[in-house]
């Protein structure tokens, strides 16, 4: 229908339908006067026009340019002021090339750093100061190495540790200052050792402890 596919229009959704038809036309409007058809224009541009426009003044423009350049140029974005471009980048860059991320002001783009590194690599993240990306790390983070977050501050990160943990190394646990931990422990660990919470404080706690042992009562002497 006439007025459907316009690029002239201050319409992104004709805009995107013009390209759409004739992206022959996108590399001709990567540095028209208007950022939303400038970034419209580059998810239909060739790629090897796009470097042109690592430096545009519109976050918008440099947040399509980071989804579509080649990884291996992701590197000219690593320092982009805008957050966004910047997890575009974490989200898409090479692994050799991530780990110039991991130390990013903001902790959403380490957040994503820390989703896609190596486990081995993960270890500079256990004590970040942010607990979304301290999260990421507790579910990451091999078995044998959780022990390592057993005394982060945020009973959040504690609970993620005492579920992903051996039974037999859950049982330090036990003395948690936060009853969900110690519930959670008490789940998991050996009946043997629950003696130390059949007077929690804690109900739930006491409860769950008292259901395991009259399920596992000890043998008559």
């Amino acid at each position: 229908m006439p007025g459907d596919t316009c690029v002239s229009a201050e319409s992104g959704r004709q805009i995107d339908r013009f390209f759409r038809v004739n992206p022959a036309y996108a590399e001709q409007y990567l540095q028209d006067q208007f950022w939303e058809r400038r970034a419209i224009a580059v998810r239909y541009a060739p790629q090897k026009a796009l470097a042109a426009l690592i430096q545009d003044q519109d976050e918008v423009v440099r947040r399509a340019v980071a989804f579509r350049l080649q990884p291996s140029q992701l590197h000219l974005l690593i320092h982009d002021r805008d957050r966004e471009v910047r997890m575009t980048v974490a989200d898409r860059i090479g692994y050799d090339e991530l780990e110039k991320l991991a130390d990013d002001e903001d902790y959403i783009v380490r957040v994503t750093v820390a989703k896609r590194l190596p486990i081995g690599r993960l270890f500079r993240f256990i004590r970040d100061p942010d607990l979304e990306v301290r999260k990421v790390i507790a579910e990451r983070l091999p078995e044998v190495s959780l022990g390592l977050m057993a005394d982060d501050n945020a009973p959040e990160i504690r609970r993620i540790v005492v579920e992903r943990m051996d039974p037999d190394d859950a049982v330090s646990m036990l003395g948690d200052p936060d009853w969900v931990v110690r519930y959670i422990a008490a789940q998991r660990v050996d009946v043997n050792t629950l003696m130390a919470l059949v007077d929690d404080p804690e109900p739930d706690v006491r409860t769950a402890v008292q259901e395991r042992l009259n399920a596992h009562p000890k043998p008559d002497s």
